[in-house]
């Protein structure tokens, strides 16, 4: 009902229950109990499934739209928190067990959003295409080191990469850097 007013999703409600919600909980696995960042969540995805499903674990999401997170209010759970705001411009430092976010931005930018928010043995794990490439030079500069790419294929043949980053150092100071920065100079 609030997409048809709100613009909120592409998906067709038909595909809603494979492309939302069974691919949000992708990365369950990857998560135990903890605390979870989700980057541009939009209206909630895949941050309200992870929430739903792991009663345990405290999830944070962030966007810079509003009436994104208008919809997100609506739907409250008691471990989600929504924030307004991009992650660039918040104070996290090695707050978060899992980081993650689907059709974010370009890697390079998705982990650079990512990894100052993601704890020393923490994991930054991005929604991504099976046809990207993983490795990228720009790893040491964020304290992260690719672990493994996990492939998973949904009920409606749809296949995700999702590629585990290990945070193993400090991401050094000057990143993320301001968005249009990021734009203008992606890290390779």
């Amino acid at each position: 009902e609030w997409n048809v007013h709100k613009n909120l999703t592409r998906i067709p409600p038909e595909h809603c229950e494979v492309r939302h919600f069974a691919e949000s909980c992708l990365v369950l696995e990857f998560l135990g109990a903890g605390k979870v960042l989700d980057i541009g969540t939009g209206p909630g995805f895949p941050a309200w499934p992870i929430a739903c499903a792991a009663h345990n674990a405290e999830v944070v999401a962030i966007d810079s739209n509003g009436k994104m997170l208008e919809f997100l209010a609506s739907q409250a759970l008691p471990n989600l928190t929504a924030v307004l705001g991009r992650v660039e411009e918040q104070e996290w430092s090695e707050e978060f067990d899992l980081v993650t976010g689907r059709a974010l931005a370009p890697l390079s930018a998705q982990l650079e959003l990512s990894a100052r928010a993601c704890r020393i043995g923490g994991r930054v794990v991005p929604y991504r295409s099976v046809t990207e490439e993983f490795i990228l030079e720009c790893l040491p500069e964020l304290g992260l080191e690719l672990e493994s790419v996990q492939v998973r294929t949904l009920s409606d043949g749809i296949q995700r990469a999702l590629p585990i980053y290990v945070k193993t150092a400090k991401t050094r100071e000057e990143f993320p850097r301001p968005w249009a920065l990021i734009k203008k100079k992606p890290l390779s």
